[in-house]
């Protein structure tokens, strides 16, 4: 709701800071609270046995364990940001309302199975231990970091299409631009930080079970 209804999804499309806080919402808050959950698990509690004995098979199959995997995750995760503020699909999502809404539902997916993957509250595929979490975690605040020097000190994104809103309020596009890179580094680890949490707490279960 705070993503989609409210102040943030009205500026979105006018601010470019605006849309990197929707933009971090959708792709880290929302997914983490799915993924805190256990959507996995509701499923398979309402399913008969054959349909429990389907979803396991199909969540041990090769297949599964690739995706699910946690290098394949956090790539999907590091990636997806580079690819919609460093190609044209950052203004057709802002231009074309399917476009907008599939970017949206992208977000949270790729999300979703990043936090799947990594918190392992439900069922996976193959388990890992947390110790490669908290380290991948780390590396990751690393590439954030990078993206929001390169929309700081770069070119200004989306130039037409924000010049075209002839917008004769608020930052001008260099600010706005300076802010929303600021917003995709520092609110980016903020928001991490429940999940830094929960990893360290889990990897603490994990060593005393062992």
């Amino acid at each position: 709701l705070v993503a989609t209804t409210s102040v943030v999804a009205t500026y979105a499309p006018v601010l470019f800071w605006m849309r990197a806080v929707q933009v971090q919402i959708l792709l880290l808050v929302v997914p983490f609270l799915l993924a805190k959950g256990a959507p996995i698990t509701g499923l398979r509690s309402t399913l008969g046995p054959a349909g429990r004995d389907r979803l396991d098979r199909m969540l041990g199959s090769r297949s599964a364990v690739i995706v699910a995997s946690p290098a394949a995750t956090s790539l999907a995760i590091l990636a997806t940001p580079w690819l919609l503020y460093l190609t044209p699909w950052y203004v057709a999502s802002l231009q074309n309302p399917v476009a907008g809404a599939m970017t949206r539902i992208t977000l949270v997916v790729v999300g979703f199975g990043y936090f799947y993957a990594r918190l392992q509250i439900d069922p996976v595929p193959r388990r890992y231990h947390q110790l490669i979490s908290v380290v991948i975690t780390i590396g990751e605040s690393i590439a954030d970091g990078l993206l929001g020097l390169v929309l700081w000190l770069g070119p200004l994104i989306a130039t037409s299409y924000y010049m075209g809103l002839h917008r004769d309020w608020g930052p001008g596009l260099r600010t706005d631009q300076s802010i929303g890179a600021g917003v995709l580094w520092l609110l980016g680890d903020v928001l991490g930080l429940p999940f830094l949490i929960t990893l360290m707490r889990a990897l603490s279960a994990d060593e005393r079970i062992r």
